[in-house]
């Protein structure tokens, strides 16, 4: 069975899982403690980042190779058009989602978290023990907002990165106002990269992330609540309905994320 190293929020791991349940995919998933369990996944693919496919012997790292490899092994329900202009317009908005929606999405998060106590601890992994909740939910949001100047997610940071996500969603809803997918007829590369990469930008409601159900539904207040990007969200909930298997569900995903061992 194919095995998925991830975080269950990462974003670039979710639009692997989106790709691996339109195809059919068996796999399970693995995830990975930050810090310490990053060691494994070093030692298997040479790098510290998920997710990482592993299918046998072969170990594929980065999201969009990941997507690749899919393709070419499993050709069944292909992610990228054969039209030529499809095609580039496909490869153009995966890549786009990858460097704009993935890393502006990350930033406006830790705004909403250094201004959120209950949400950030509501947010920590659900083995997280309680007295880590404690020390990270009482962290005063001032030396949250000093700490995030240091990596350059400062308020005003934050604040370019919300207004740029403003005109992307707002994109993205007038591209879905009249056709079903962003690109082709039927579901592409491109659809489930933006659906996995906005995936901070609201969580899905329904039974297909292992979160605690409080964080279901929710998000970024001003982008996942805004009537103006009712549009995309709905879009995304459908894609998510029709293509995404949910955890309850027997055969395709193992609903349990397992944790590495250290050697």
């Amino acid at each position: 069975m194919l095995e998925l190293y991830q975080f269950e929020l990462s974003q670039y791991s979710e639009k692997v899982r989106l790709i691996l349940d339109y195809k059919g995919l068996a796999y399970r998933k693995i995830e990975v403690t930050p810090g310490v369990g990053q060691l494994e996944v070093f030692r298997l693919s040479g790098q510290g980042q998920v997710p990482v496919l592993k299918d046998g012997d072969t170990v594929i790292s980065d999201s969009t190779a990941i997507a690749m490899y899919l393709d070419r092994k499993y050709p069944d329900k292909p992610l990228i058009p054969t039209d030529p202009k499809e095609r580039g317009q496909c490869l153009l908005m995966e890549e786009w989602a990858d460097e704009s929606i993935g890393p502006k999405s990350r930033k406006v998060l830790y705004g909403a978290l250094s201004q959120n106590p209950s949400f950030r601890t509501a947010i920590l992994p659900k083995d997280t023990p309680d007295f880590l909740k404690t020390v990270v939910g009482g962290v005063p949001s001032e030396l949250l907002e000093v700490l995030g100047m240091g990596i350059g997610w400062g308020a005003d940071s934050v604040k370019d990165a919300r207004d740029s996500l403003k005109q992307d969603l707002e994109a993205l809803s007038l591209l879905l106002s009249d056709r079903p997918y962003l690109v082709t007829d039927a579901p592409c590369l491109a659809d489930f990269a933006v659906a996995g990469l906005s995936l901070l930008l609201k969580i899905p409601e329904g039974p297909y992330l292992d979160v605690p159900e409080q964080l279901k539904g929710q998000g970024i207040p001003g982008l996942a609540d805004s009537s103006a990007y009712e549009t995309f969200f709905n879009w995304r909930d459908r894609l998510y309905v029709n293509y995404r298997k949910p955890l309850t569900s027997t055969g395709a995903t193992d609903s349990t994320p397992k944790s590495i061992e250290i050697d």
